[in-house]
């Protein structure tokens, strides 16, 4: 079956906020073996969300709506469904109840007439509690398709989604068994994987298929299965993993199964009960970063420093005045006593540092816009290594990331 999202809002439009509704529909729908045909933004106007809703309706089986859902007046997806489905907006008593409890308990303004009037719904819709919001989802079928109907807001839409329009779906109808497998592999470019493998890609079954998904010094591989019998898809994905990962062993890290590199290592080290501290220079923070978004960090991540200028590394790591000057702040020499800095000052197992030209214009040093040295510290050992990324910032700062994760991860397999 295939599904379409619609997002309403002028605010996606404008760039005011990201899209990261459809990002998560698409993979909960996936999940239960449903394809997304397409995504839709539209404005908050009438005129074009009929006629979003229309070109999806003659398109797919499944219709998911998100926004416009909101008490004030530029939100009109309720009135525009009712136009569409020919129908008139009633007051759900179970729904007026649930906003009057809302405000009872935990909203201190009063409650309004224009909040009560979220209870207005379509005559013709399932209502779908909204456990954590005032605007309740709406289930519609029309011709044979369902069109669903959800707030905007993310946390809301998501519980909507997992608790009420996902169950309802797998009630409603049999899907085929959908699997996904994704292999990580770090310091191989796509094109050399691709080459490398082509006699794999050629050789898939027909209802298998591989993707190719770059990512600045990084690719990973997704194998995806879709078959109404789930032991095929099983026994068949297995057996493509196994020819594959002898071609890629010198590159493959690990699979993602919806987690990252980082989120890997930070298993990897609570296996073993290791920590890790972060000492960057040209990369702001974003080690840091990307390591604390994942939860649990604390158990493995004792902390970072962000020692941008020259004077920080000396006062705060101890880098000898003496070795930047003879090597300059960009260098091996500096890279290695950052990370030795770092893993003394936090007392832990594992550092690593950052110390480059991420540009647009040269720092401390004169070493090229988008070279990057990468220390990676055990207790046992300190090395470095440099790297020539982009002349162009952002790039230079998240393919620096991503190398340092991919040192760090095969310093930890080492052991």
């Amino acid at each position: 079956m295939n599904a379409e999202i619609i997002t309403i809002g002028d605010e996606i439009l404008i760039g005011q906020i990201v899209d990261t509704n459809s990002a998560f529909l698409g993979k909960e729908l996936n999940k239960i073996g449903v394809s997304v045909y397409q995504i839709t933004s539209v404005q908050d106007d009438k005129a074009h969300i009929l006629k979003s809703l229309k070109e999806a309706e003659e398109n797919v089986d499944i219709i998911i709506i998100t926004g416009g859902l909101g008490p004030t007046k530029d939100d009109i997806t309720k009135h525009t469904l009712c136009e569409y489905f020919d129908d008139t907006l009633v007051e759900n008593e179970d729904v007026l109840k649930h906003i009057e409890h809302l405000f009872s308990k935990y909203i201190k303004t009063p409650i309004s007439d224009i909040n009560r009037q979220q209870a207005l719904v379509p005559s013709k819709s399932k209502v779908l509690t909204n456990r954590f919001g005032t605007a309740p989802g709406m289930w519609l079928e029309k011709n044979g398709k369902v069109f669903v109907s959800l707030p905007g807001v993310p946390y809301e839409m998501k519980a909507l989604i997992t608790y009420e329009v996902i169950p309802e779906l797998r009630k409603q109808f049999k899907f085929p068994y959908i699997k996904h497998r994704t292999l990580l592999t770090y310091g191989l470019g796509e094109s050399a994987i691709a080459n490398r493998i082509e006699a794999f890609e050629d050789n898939l079954p027909d209802f298998m298929k591989l993707a190719y998904l770059p990512n600045l010094g990084k690719v990973r591989l997704r194998l995806s299965a879709k078959a109404m019998d789930k032991s095929v898809v099983e026994i068949e994905m297995q057996k493509q993993i196994n020819l594959l990962l002898p071609q890629i062993e010198d590159v493959f890290v690990g699979y993602e199964e919806d987690t990252s590199l980082e989120a890997l290592i930070g298993q990897q080290l609570t296996k073993l009960s290791k920590t890790i501290a972060v000492a960057e220079s040209c990369t702001g923070g974003s080690i840091a970063q990307a390591i604390t978004a994942n939860a649990g960090a604390s158990k493995y991540f004792k902390g970072s420093v962000v020692t941008y200028i020259t004077q920080s590394k000396m006062d705060i790591l101890g880098v000898s005045e003496d070795l930047i000057n003879k090597h300059s702040v960009v260098s091996e020499e500096v890279a290695k006593a950052m990370a030795k800095g770092v893993l003394d000052v936090y007392k832990t197992d594992y550092a690593i540092s950052t110390t480059g030209n991420a540009g647009p214009s040269k720092g401390d040093a004169d070493a090229d816009v988008g070279t990057v040295w990468i220390g990676i510290a055990t207790k046992n050992n300190i090395y470095a290594e440099v790297f020539k990324f982009s002349n162009q910032r952002e790039k230079t700062i998240k393919k620096a990331t991503n190398k340092a994760f991919e040192m760090l991860q095969k310093e930890i397999l080492k052991k």
